[in-house]
């Protein structure tokens, strides 16, 4: 189940530039789903919290907007067109449920010693692979089994693979090999899906770090801990993140925090309206893509 904490509001119309998904706490005050959101959901710091951008099955390419004031949700937008991910045969859309960890930055000034290349200025990836079909703006809880690192053009960005803790198999689920022993196949179609999804736009396959090999939980929660200090260094101003909204309601001693007053009228500037686009023809359509 995803969290109670927290709840959306919708602005603008579904499938139009103008559609936004923001997030309130349980006390009614906007809030940045990136910086208000704590990284970990329980006292032992071995559950964290996860912000669904991308329902398992869907295609719409929906992402957390750093660069605007408490960081909705909105769809990718690609020459003036919302964009959205082909069905690469036998994967229809996105074959997880697919967000980010909050409180997570991968510094693009970093170099990762373990893929040779600097982070990609988003918040981390987080792959939930239990059995639930998530909704948009859900938090979920969940815990690390393991990662997979894509280099997409010359950038590392992380994948880190985990599960809801409140899935029937949780328990059995620690590590990256439970993966295979319950879900056999996931993980070889996760990286097929990450190598050939941009393809049908043209570009060609995505590379990996480790061969493609994914890393354990205990190395995917050193990748998380270390992003998630780049973020404090950003939103306490230590780091210059120029493009990114810090603009937050709650994360005490940060420079950019604001009153819920400030953060509503946030909210209420963004757009009630907008023109929805017609869904693209070929959203139906199958790929079927020659692995090189």
């Amino acid at each position: 189940m995803a969290s109670k904490n927290y709840q959306i509001v919708e602005r603008g119309v579904k499938n139009s530039l103008d559609y936004r998904v923001f997030f309130k706490n349980n006390a009614g005050v906007p809030i940045s789903p990136l910086h208000d959101i704590p990284l970990h959901a329980n006292e032992a710091k071995n559950v964290y919290n996860m912000v669904v951008e991308i329902p398992r099955w869907t295609n719409a390419k929906m992402e957390i907007s750093l660069g605007e004031g408490l960081n909705p949700i909105k769809q990718d937008v690609k020459k003036g067109k919302l964009r959205y991910v082909a069905n690469c045969f036998p994967h229809h859309g996105y074959i997880w449920n697919y967000g980010a960890f909050p409180q997570t930055w991968e510094n693009p000034d970093h170099l990762e010693p373990s893929t040779g290349c600097k982070g990609d200025n988003d918040p981390i990836d987080v792959l939930e692979i239990g059995y639930r079909v998530a909704k948009r703006g859900d938090v979920m809880q969940v815990k690390i089994l393991g990662t997979i690192a894509l280099i997409d053009e010359g950038e590392t960005d992380w994948k880190i693979i985990t599960i809801d803790v409140n899935d029937p198999i949780a328990d059995q689920m620690n590590d990256i090999g439970d993966v295979e022993k319950h879900f056999p196949g996931l993980l070889k179609a996760s990286v097929e899906w990450f190598k050939i999804y941009k393809v049908p736009d043209g570009k060609p396959e995505n590379q990996f770090a480790f061969n493609g090999e994914a890393k354990n939980a205990a190395f995917a929660t050193n990748v998380v801990g270390e992003v998630h200090r780049f973020w404090k260094s950003l939103v306490n101003k230590e780091i210059d993140g120029t493009s990114i909204s810090c603009l937050n309601t709650n994360v005490e001693g940060s420079p950019y925090l604001v009153t819920a007053d400030a953060a509503e009228e946030v909210l209420q500037k963004s757009s009630e309206g907008g023109d929805a686009q017609p869904l693209p023809e070929t959203l139906d359509k199958w790929y079927f893509i020659h692995l090189k």
